[in-house]
């Protein structure tokens, strides 16, 4: 029998993982879009790994790297009528892996196999999901308005074993390494790019997307820690967690960027997404704490009132976030009828939308015929999977349809750890 505060713990494990999962579906049905990252709506760019920011164009100019804008040839007038993207993934499990294990009874196998594909840093899980309609671009201007969604939530892999397992003699359970950071928000935002320098085919441009925050919602756990320990004598730990919500506010953000068109080949940029940003949070703020302890806890004083808890919520002022800084570097090959990209992506923290660590992408656009192109990519590192993408379209001027697909370390849709795609149409005049 596993004493209360334990089986406490487990329900709290358990809750946190549904509530994940529950977070990422509202995400995905109610919020129009996720803008900080940037480009998840373009259905051209997630084909070829997002590996973009050398090749994009008009309204997707304005996603990648606002500086192309002003560029020759890159500026475009157009109506994009409608994109949606989307990528709610995990780290350890596959399509197939759920379909093997979802309703079965778990052998001792099964579970050490589960637990094996978690990393020793946590099961971690991400939300990042875009959205958004009339796009509007003319010239070196891009006007657009979109909204957000993103999370980024990690569960401790102590907790995990103590889900599948249990707890046994010895065992010491930490929560050191699990956190939940999510926010969603609509952006209005406007992009402007200028060539400052200009020699033969050789060009060099600047730009920038100013855009208007409005705040929807906001999680995030400020503060997670506790253990559990199994003694001879019984069972002992503690533990707190604290996290603060909002559900309205207001703010801005400031992209900027350069693009270097070498010749009529190629060209590189370099973007930093978030140069500036910030989010004052004014409605129903809110913080909640839960806190236990015990000592020394036995099957015969577990029911005595033994556990010493608090469970609170309280009203806070305002608090103001900002959404992290990621800077893209790329470099593409932009003429003929195969096209080929390079992005390096670098996050200068860890949050919802960026990561700490690097991720390289490569993609390529082929176009056997005029009217309809195929397009893959390849991307790794990050807070994100190793994952192919791929994706076509139909070009009718005016008319176009983008769409993309992203599976994870081979074409199978089974190897996918979760859901990725996007798809987008709109007008070119």
């Amino acid at each position: 029998m596993i004493p209360s505060a334990a089986g406490n713990e487990i329900s709290s494990a358990k809750r946190l993982i549904q509530a994940i999962i529950i977070l990422a579906g509202i995400l995905a049905v109610l919020v129009p879009a996720k803008v900080a990252a940037g480009g998840r709506a373009s259905a051209k760019g997630v084909a070829m790994g997002e590996a973009f920011i050398g090749l994009a164009t008009g309204i997707d100019a304005a996603r990648y790297n606002p500086a192309n804008l002003g560029l020759s040839g890159y500026r475009q007038t157009g109506l994009e009528l409608v994109s949606l993207g989307a990528n709610i993934s995990n780290n350890s499990f596959t399509l197939g892996d759920y379909n093997n294990y979802s309703g079965a009874f778990l052998t001792d196998g099964d579970k050490n196999d589960i637990l094996n594909g978690v990393p020793d840093e946590g099961l971690s899980i991400v939300a990042d999901i875009e959205a958004s309609a009339l796009s509007l671009s003319a010239g070196s201007f891009v006007f657009s308005v979109s909204g957000v969604g993103l999370a980024d939530a990690n569960v401790n892999r102590d907790i995990i074993d103590l889900i599948l397992n249990g707890n046994s003699f010895a065992d010491t359970i930490r929560l050191t390494g699990s956190h939940l950071d999510a926010v969603a928000y609509i952006s209005a935002g406007l992009s402007y790019g200028t060539s400052i320098y200009k020699i033969g085919t050789r060009q060099l441009a600047v730009g920038a997307t100013i855009k208007y925050l409005r705040g929807l919602a906001i999680e995030r756990i400020v503060e997670l820690e506790g253990m559990t320990a199994t003694y001879e004598t019984g069972f002992a730990g503690n533990g707190r967690l604290v996290s603060r919500t909002a559900t309205g506010g207001s703010g801005y953000a400031l992209d900027v960027g350069a693009a270097l068109r070498l010749n009529d080949n190629y060209t590189a940029g370099v973007r930093i997404k978030n140069f500036l940003s910030s989010l004052s949070w004014s409605k129903e703020t809110e913080e909640h704490g839960y806190i236990f302890s015990f000592d020394t806890m036995t099957v015969d004083n577990m029911e005595d009132d033994y556990v010493v808890s608090d469970d609170y919520s309280k009203d806070i002022p305002g608090f103001s976030t900002n959404l992290p800084s990621v800077m893209t570097l790329g470099i593409a090959r932009t003429s003929g009828s195969l096209l080929w990209a390079v992005d390096w992506e670098q996050g200068f923290r860890r949050a919802a939308g960026a990561s700490s660590k690097p991720r390289i992408s490569f993609g390529l656009e082929w176009w056997p015929i005029s009217v309809a192109p195929l397009r893959t990519g390849f991307a790794t590192g990050g807070n994100k999977n190793t994952a192919l993408s791929f994706g076509s379209g139909i070009n009718l001027k005016p008319f176009y349809l983008d769409f993309a697909m992203v599976t994870g370390a081979s074409l199978s849709p089974y190897s996918a750890k979760g859901l990725n795609f996007a798809l987008a149409t709109g007008l070119h005049f």
